[in-house]
């Protein structure tokens, strides 16, 4: 191991007084270290002990400084310009590259993507993480901690920007992929998507299909009816229903149809509830599970939409169970199925986008009271029908108006929870 003469010391010194706060936590980072002591003097020690593990511990140290895009003071220290190093490194890295390209796409991404990025990992990552991060790195430095993704497993990331839009910043990792540092496989989606990016589903009908709007609490049900009416759905809505009414309902919708000619379903269900149970009007009874719900539509139960794309966008209003009377619960009996089942090639689950948001209850006594994510989803489809937008991208703009929200009314936040089964791109 080699020992750093006087000169390398006092590049060292230099290097580590020169550097601001961020760029020492990137500079950890590139080292493989999870030092949390974010001072000069330490990663003074640790650029020496990172540059005795080198032969060439002057290329080690170059290096840091063309990653962070320091030529200022690698023209300083090393007297050389950064076409120089640059043609140095093409010979020859010392710095792990997948750590190089986590840097890399933290300096590409703007506030509003890392923002965007934060949503998708809001059920993975702790709130308090989530609100230490500062740019994209922290959060892949937490991803790392929780062996989400490693060297060898990117396909997590690279499905995260998709989804946020950055196709450009995803295609960096396919390269990374394709050069050999990591397997080609196929990896758990960050939505549990069984989606494949090389089709998509057919939307063109008139009308494209069946939009049901169940409005139980007697707010944003018309905003819901306006909007897709211009997306061309033959659209329904249904105000103030019981449990009972609303299981009638569902269960009346493609019954005895064969073939209603239309590319895609609709649901949409404003509700008091709890965190498994839509409740409606009802002041008593437990109300109607939700995954019974999802489950009327799944190919075995409702052969008229195998294939095709359905969407549920639900808004609850939380209560709280202990101010519930309980004493009925209608099960998935009361939904029953068609009676004829989904062709063996499609999984029974598949095609379908599930997008459930809950917020207290207490929010329904402001006068006049709105959905923050119905408002936001209503004007995310209005854009998407002006661009013809992917209908997960669209979402992301409706994570983002969430989140803008919930910084800036922390006493009334809301939770989205977004899962899709989409096998094909979905454009609306």
């Amino acid at each position: 191991m080699a020992v750093p003469d006087k000169k390398m010391l006092q590049t060292i010194h230099e290097i580590s007084e020169a550097l601001g706060s961020d760029e020492r936590k990137t500079v950890f980072y590139l080292c493989g270290t999870s030092e949390t002591n974010n001072t000069a003097t330490c990663l003074k020690e640790t650029l020496k002990s990172k540059a005795m593990s080198y032969d060439k511990g002057g290329q080690f140290l170059a290096e840091l400084l063309v990653h962070l895009r320091r030529y200022d003071i690698l023209r300083l220290v090393f007297g050389c310009s950064r076409d120089e190093v640059e043609r140095t490194l093409r010979s020859g890295q010392v710095l792990p590259e997948f750590r190089v390209l986590m840097t890399h796409l933290s300096e590409d991404m703007t506030s509003g993507d890392v923002n965007n990025v934060k949503f998708l990992l809001s059920t993975i990552l702790p709130r308090e993480k989530m609100e230490q991060a500062k740019n994209f790195l922290d959060l892949a430095i937490e991803l790392e901690h929780l062996d989400k993704i490693s060297s060898e497993r990117v396909g997590f990331l690279e499905e995260c920007l998709v989804h946020i839009g950055r196709v450009d910043l995803a295609n960096k990792l396919k390269v990374y992929k394709i050069s050999g540092n990591t397997p080609v496989c196929c990896e758990h989606s960050v939505q549990q998507s069984c989606q494949s990016p090389l089709d998509k589903y057919h939307f063109t009908s008139e009308p494209r299909g069946v939009c049901i709007i169940i409005d139980c609490v007697g707010n944003d049900g018309e905003m819901l009816e306006r909007t897709f009416t211009s997306l061309h759905f033959s659209v329904t809505l249904h105000k103030w229903l019981s449990v009972a009414e609303t299981v009638s309902v569902l269960r009346g919708l493609f019954r005895g149809t064969k073939d209603d000619g239309a590319d895609g379903f609709v649901c949409c269900i404003i509700s008091r509830g709890t965190a498994t149970h839509l409740l409606a009007t009802d002041s008593y009874g437990e109300g109607l599970r939700l995954e019974d719900l999802r489950r009327r539509f799944v190919g075995d139960m409702c052969s008229v939409l195998v294939g095709k794309p359905k969407l549920f966008f639900i808004q609850m209003y939380n209560v709280l169970e202990s101010q519930h009377c309980a004493n009925v619960d209608h099960r998935d009996e009361d939904l029953e199925t068609d009676g004829r089942l989904s062709p063996d090639s499609i999984p029974s689950d598949a095609d379908m986008l599930w997008s459930h948001c809950w917020t207290g209850e207490h929010q329904l006594q402001q006068g006049q009271h709105r959905s923050i994510y119905l408002k936001a989803l209503t004007d995310a489809l209005h854009k998407g029908k002006e661009r013809n937008r992917h209908v997960v991208d669209l979402h992301v703009e409706v994570n983002a108006a969430v989140f803008e929200h919930n910084s800036r009314h922390p006493g009334d936040e809301y939770h989205i929870d977004l899962k899709h089964t989409l096998r094909k791109d979905l454009y609306l």
